[in-house]
């Protein structure tokens, strides 16, 4: 029959299939949700492949009618992941399509979007619909209503079909009887109860996970402790032929920190602690947009509900303390191996925000910076002081707050020392008594078999000979381990406790103390550290939060690089001319002050003579002025006369000279600079050597002072 004939024998049937439908493609779609589904429900398969003998019906040719089942075993919530739903939407927007049927509007889509993208495609080029109920035409106005109602309500029974499947996990779980996956160191019996994993060994390395967590305080040092020590975790296996089998792997970060962050360790059932997030779905990945709640935020949370390795308290300290581990600006981080012993600890005393570590100059010097308001504001830096004088003072405090427990801590080192030995001794013989019973296993079985099954004799004999080298050098490995850490502590060994943990100033100042031991001692009873510097002045204000409660506030001082920075200043300069006019001499002036507590302001150590006589030249106190050298024109100078004289450093003047600050100019004969200043220029440098040594201040000065600006000079320099 021709195209014309049968398209005439069908109008009778379905007015809307038209010849120019013929023309292209009938396309099957075919689809169930899950593998599940496609190996159980084959029947519902089997319809939807039978919608190709509908369109044969219909009148389109075998040859013409396109079946698509790529998404076999895929969801129709989204299109994500659906390769046979994008085939079938290009296909249509290729104008190949004349009609598409499904068995229902649901096995197409389940989300109003994609489906109404398909009526959108479908309308624009004249495809039809079908379904088990009849046929549509998406361009007609009833037609695309009633497709539109059937979307909804797929996507709507969808819904309802999730939310009874989740209303009841939820009241599941909210009895405690909803079964999800339990992690080492638990088992689920054939009743469904959850119980403590039988094997000794497996309880006793998680029960050493904690122990060392809290000595440490952080995962990677669990971690390195466990790889040092040879320690395996002890899994059973959860899927395939040998589900329920326990395993022995090597520990790993990842499993480390769900063992410290489940909270079924501390005998709670919790359900909920990952929960969907739109907000943090990725659009290629469907299954992502999980993120972790707190044990606040769970669905359900049922305390003492199953047996427990640690309290709830103890599970809610390692939360606290990974979280302050966290390099984040929020937390105090980790203690590491810097030198600044109060990381994390220093807060502002002026604006109250945290002080970050800084590291400078060409020793890299540490110290403590505050610019919260440099960095959100743009305001200028709040304080930066140096860490040596604020972590002495601190140091010092930390060592009288720990002098009253010495005798406590020597015999709780000795304690500590002595089980951490016992417990690893411990993990040694469980492995020994392992690796005997596998030995005695593969013995027997190779005493069952018949001498005659040579080929299944000789691979037990091989299987057997194995476990004895094996226990043989486990064996071996457990001697070295007891000669290098005895189980017991010797006699030797109490009396060295006892002597440290009593003389606490030694031990702190050991060399094999590291720093950042110093920093978990500072975090233990320490809560923070505030300071507050006096402006520009030597002076520093601590307070010292302690973790107990209570508070102690002092001052301490820090080198400043600028002699009249100094807080007493003023004074020392009264004093000083006090002495010279009572005809004291320079070193029994530096003597007196010495005496009297002045300090000089870089190191905070007492004057020195040659100290004295720069600050008398600068005061003008000086009994012998710095005299030019011989051969120089009248008001020239030498850089080191012209700097005594000014009571600088040279390497002042040289700058000075570098950015056009005096009139200098090269002595060929001396070979060396020379600088001109009369009576007003030395008058002017005097004041200039005040200011700040920075560009920017210097120039801020010479525009405040033009007056006082450098003069050009009318000679010859190079």
């Amino acid at each position: 029959m021709s195209l014309s004939h049968r398209t005439e024998a069908w109008q009778g049937y379905h007015e809307k299939i038209a010849a120019r439908h013929l023309e292209r493609l009938a396309v099957v779609y075919v689809r169930q949700s899950t593998m599940q589904q496609v190996l159980d429900h084959q029947a519902s398969t089997q319809v939807q492949y039978g919608l190709v003998q509908r369109a044969v019906a219909l009148g389109w040719s075998d040859k013409r009618v396109l079946v698509i089942d790529e998404d076999l075993g895929q969801s129709g919530t989204s299109v994500e992941g659906r390769q046979g739903f994008q085939r079938l939407v290009a296909e249509v927007g290729l104008d190949h399509v004349g009609l598409v049927l499904g068995v229902d509007m649901s096995r197409l889509a389940r989300s109003s979007k994609d489906w109404h993208q398909l009526l959108e495609i479908c309308a624009l080029f004249g495809t039809l619909i079908a379904d088990l109920d009849g046929i549509y035409d998406p361009s007609s106005y009833n037609d695309r209503l009633l497709l539109g109602l059937k979307g909804t309500m797929s996507e709507a029974e969808l819904h309802m079909l999730k939310q009874r499947m989740y209303q009841g996990k939820l009241y599941k779980a909210r009895q405690g009887a909803l079964r999800v996956p339990v992690p080492i160191g638990y088992i689920r019996t054939p009743e469904g109860d959850v119980t403590l994993d039988p094997d000794a060994q497996v309880q006793e390395v998680v029960r050493l996970i904690f122990r060392k967590f809290e000595d440490i305080g952080t995962l990677h040092g669990v971690l390195r402790y466990l790889v040092t020590h040879d320690i395996a975790l002890g899994v059973r296996e959860r899927d395939g032929a040998a589900k329920g089998t326990l395993v022995w792997r090597r520990p790993n970060r990842m499993t480390l920190q769900n063992v410290l962050k489940n909270p079924i360790y501390a005998g709670a059932y919790a359900y909920g602690r990952r929960q969907v997030d739109a907000r943090h779905k990725h659009p290629g990945r469907p299954s992502t947009g999980r993120v972790v709640r707190a044990p606040q935020d769970y669905h359900v949370l049922l305390h003492d509900h199953l047996p427990a390795y640690i309290t709830w308290e103890h599970y809610e300290r390692n939360l606290a303390r990974l979280a302050a581990n966290r390099a984040h600006a929020d937390a105090i981080g980790a203690p590491r191996q810097g030198t600044s012993l109060l990381a994390g600890l220093m807060r502002c005393g002026r604006c109250g925000h945290r002080m970050q570590v800084r590291y400078g100059g060409a020793k890299n010097v540490p110290g403590y910076l505050c610019h919260r308001g440099a960095v959100d504001y743009g305001e200028a830096l709040c304080q930066y002081v140096p860490s040596a004088p604020v972590d002495a003072f601190v140091s010092k405090w930390v060592l009288n707050a720990l002098e009253p427990a010495a005798l406590t801590l020597s015999l709780e080192a000795t304690a500590r020392v002595e089980h951490e030995r016992q417990a690893l001794d411990q993990v040694w013989r469980q492995r020994l008594e392992r690796a005997a019973y596998e030995t005695e296993r593969a013995a027997r079985h190779y005493r069952l078999v018949e001498p005659e099954h040579r080929l299944v004799a000789r691979q037990l004999a091989q299987d057997w000979e194995d476990k004895l080298t094996a226990q043989r050098q486990l064996h071996e490995e457990y001697q070295r381990f007891v000669q290098a850490q005895p189980q017991g502590l010797s006699l030797a060994e109490r009396d060295a406790i006892t002597q440290l943990a009593q003389n606490i100033p030694a031990l702190w100042h050991a060399p094999t103390t590291t720093m950042r031991e110093r920093k978990e001692i500072v975090r233990q009873i320490i809560q923070c550290v505030r300071v507050a510097a006096d402006h520009q002045s030597e002076h520093l204000t601590l307070t010292i939060e302690w973790i107990g409660g209570g508070a102690t506030t002092g001052v301490t001082t820090r080198p400043i690089s600028r002699l009249e920075h100094l807080r007493e200043y003023p004074k020392l300069c009264e004093r000083l001319r006090t002495l010279v006019a009572e005809g004291y001499r320079t070193p029994q002036i530096a003597t007196v002050l010495a005496h009297e507590g002045f300090r000089s302001p870089r190191h905070g150590e007492p004057f020195t003579p040659e100290a004295i006589r720069t600050l008398r030249r600068r005061l003008g106190l000086s009994t012998h002025p710095a005299r030019r050298p011989p051969g120089l024109p009248k008001h020239e100078w030498g850089i080191a006369e012209l700097a005594r004289t000014l009571a600088i450093s040279p390497s002042t003047v040289y700058l000075w000279r570098k950015h056009g600050a005096v009139h200098a100019r090269w002595d060929l004969a001396c070979k060396r600079w020379v600088v001109w200043a009369d009576d007003a220029e030395l008058d002017r440098l005097k004041a200039y050597s005040r200011q700040s040594v920075g560009d920017k201040h210097r120039q801020e000065w010479l525009d405040a002072h033009p007056g006082l600006a450098p003069r050009v000079l009318q000679s010859t320099t190079l």
